[in-house]
This record gives C-alpha cells, sequence and structure tokens, in this order.
C-alpha cells in the first residue's frame, strides 16, 4: 500500500505508552478497547531500554548505544542495555501477536523519529548527535533499515493488519528552533535547517510502504513541514493549539491529512462527558469553514500523551473514553 493511498483509519487509537509492566496485560487492554485500530503498547516502567528513546536505539542496524547517567550514548558493541530493549521488544511483540489472532484492520506501531533520537542520543564526548550533521545522517539511516526489519518482522506476527508508522517527535519544534540545550547547559544547539529536517523525516518514512503519522504533544507542531515529509496524519494534544495553528490545520484537512488529536487527559483527572471531550474540535470545525460531515473521517480521537504517567485504573478509562468521544463525533457531528 502506497503512503499517499487513502487509509481507512480506526475512529480511536493510543498514543503508544501505558503504565505498568505486564506486556500481556497492556496488550489485552489496548487491543480489547480499540478493535478497530490497536497499538503496540509501550511501558517505559520497566526501566532503561523499555523507555522510547532506548526502545528504539535497539532497532537500529549497526549502531548501539548504552547508558550513562546523563542519559543514552553512542557504543561500540551491543552491550547490556541493548540487550535489554531487545528482550522487551519481544516481549512486547509475542503479547501483540497472542491478542491480534485473526485481527484485520489497521495496526499502528511507534517509534522514535530521527531528531528527537538525534536529540537525546549522546555521542562518545557527551554531546548529542544532533549537533554533527554526519551524525544525524548516520542516524536516520540506521533508523530507517532498522524499521525496515522491525515494520517486516510485525507484518509476519500480524499478517492481516495494515501496519501504520508513528513516529515520535517531540523534540522537533525544540530541533527547529534552535532551543535544544547543549551537555553543558549553558548554550544550545543551532537551529537545522528546515530543510535538511524535512529531508530527513522524509527519508526515514520511506522505510514504510504504509501510513506514516507523526505524533508531537509539544506546542508549535510543524504542520505544513510534516505534511510535505510525507506524513498521512499528524498527532498532537487538542489543548496546545493556538490561533496561529489554525490556518495549518485547515489546510492539512483540506489536503487529506488526517489529524489525530489529543482530547483526552493523559494523567489522572476528571473525564467529562465524551461529547464534552470533543466540543473544541466541533467548535474549530465550524470557525474554520470545515464540513461538518467530514469531521468522523478527517479525525482519530486519541489521549493527549502517552499514558505512561497515569494509574493502570485511569489509562484503562481514558482509552475507552477515547472510543466513546469517537462515537460521539460520528453520530452527531454538527
Amino acid at each position: 500500500m502506497s503512503r499517499n493511498e487513502d487509509v481507512n483509519w480506526g475512529p480511536a487509537t493510543g498514543v503508544g505508552s501505558m503504565p505498568g509492566g505486564d506486556a500481556r496485560e497492556a496488550a489485552k487492554t489496548v487491543t480489547g478497547t480499540f478493535e478497530d485500530f490497536p497499538h503496540l503498547a509501550e511501558l517505559p516502567a520497566r526501566g532503561p531500554g523499555a523507555d522510547m528513546i532506548g526502545r528504539t536505539l535497539g532497532l537500529l542496524v549497526e549502531m548501539y548505544a548504552h547508558v550513562e547517567p546523563s542519559g543514552w550514548r553512542v557504543a561500540d558493541r551491543p552491550g547490556r542495555d541493548t540487550r535489554r530493549a531487545w528482550s522487551w521488544m519481544g516481549e512486547d511483540l509475542d503479547a501483540l501477536e497472542e491478542f491480534t489472532q485473526g485481527y484485520q484492520g489497521p495496526l499502528k506501531v511507534q517509534a522514535v523519529g530521527p531528531w528527537t533520537l538525534a536529540a537525546a542520543l549522546e555521542l562518545r564526548g557527551g554531546e548529542a548527535a544532533l549537533g554533527d550533521p554526519g551524525a544525524c545522517r548516520d542516524l536516520a539511516a540506521s533508523l530507517a533499515e532498522g524499521l525496515r526489519g522491525h515494520l517486516a518482522q510485525v507484518r509476519r506476527r500480524v499478517p492481516g493488519a495494515r501496519v501504520v508508522l508513528q513516529l515520535d517527535e517531540p523534540s522537533l519544534t525544540a530541533v527547529l528552533r534552535g532551543r535544544v540545550p547543549t551537555a553543558s547547559g549553558y548554550r544550545t544547539h543551532r537551529a537545522v535547517d528546515r530543510q535538511v529536517v524535512e529531508g530527513a523525516l522524509r527519508d526515514v518514512m520511506a522505510a514504510h510502504d504504509g501510513p506514516v503519522i507523526v505524533h508531537s504533544c509539544a506546542p508549535e507542531v510543524p504542520f505544513g513541514l510534516l505534511r510535505r515529509a510525507g506524513a498521512a496524519g499528524i498527532s498532537f494534544d487538542f489543548g496546545l493549539l493556538t490561533e496561529r495553528d489554525e490556518e495549518a490545520i485547515g489546510e492539512a484537512v483540506e489536503g487529506g491529512t488526517t489529524l489525530f488529536a489529543g482530547v483526552v487527559g493523559s494523567t489522572d483527572g476528571p473525564l467529562s462527558d465524551p461529547a464534552g471531550s470533543v466540543m473544541g474540535v466541533r467548535t474549530l470545525w465550524r470557525r474554520l469553514g470545515l464540513n461538518p460531515g467530514t469531521l468522523a473521517e478527517s479525525l482519530v480521537v486519541t489521549p493527549s500523551c502517552g499514558l505512561a504517567g497515569a494509574s493502570p485504573v485511569y489509562a484503562r478509562a481514558a482509552l475507552a473514553h477515547c472510543v466513546k468521544a469517537a462515537r460521539s463525533l460520528a453520530d452527531n457531528p454538527e
């Protein structure tokens, strides 16, 4: 399937992370809640290697890393931390396979994108790979190759699935704005040229022959850049949108980009009625002059970010709330 081909998205899905450390319980919850659009659960509470950076570093080809007190740093060979990341990913895939027997439909898997990875991974001297253009290119190429193998394995395990790749890029805006601090903390890395950023994203997206979405729960999501890079969908925290984002949102919808709107809180708190959770979306649609009839087909309901910081009880309730809110949109688009 072409990345630009229309995708029959499910009405709601999760962002990625879940609380706790039981892979089977997480897979059971996700697949049982999102019957039309499950995702591969991530469980960062298990420790280094299960966190989103370590998990993605474990996918790299011929590049390795280990944990230092300051974070993940390039290594010469796979060590204990890399092997732990491999083991946990295998455990997560085993659980996903168990609970998706016979499943046919979209299935989302997540990995950290090249720029957030470059901002987080330290080179041997302790500075982020982001400050070395050659290291950024090598990292993106290794990530693309690793994703090809990972996605192929997901397809083998869940043969009826239409795999959707989500690239997590929470640091992307900071990379573009020159806000990523150096190791000393006294300076920041220079802003990376937008064309360079776009090119690397496009190259990594090309590792998947299906749809790619990009997720960022940070403010100032660069909607236009992500669309030009080839993103079929953009996932964001709806509560962080500003008036300056609205024109980009309208252009995205009219251009066929699917919005993954984070309208349900990702940490413990009261949940409003489902219709109330999507009231802001309806208001935005009217303000932009968009056809209300396109709302449900142009938007997927999600939590505002990953649920790793939530309690297990709240996480289950939040996922179920996403499904109910999406149903409210479909039943009452006006």
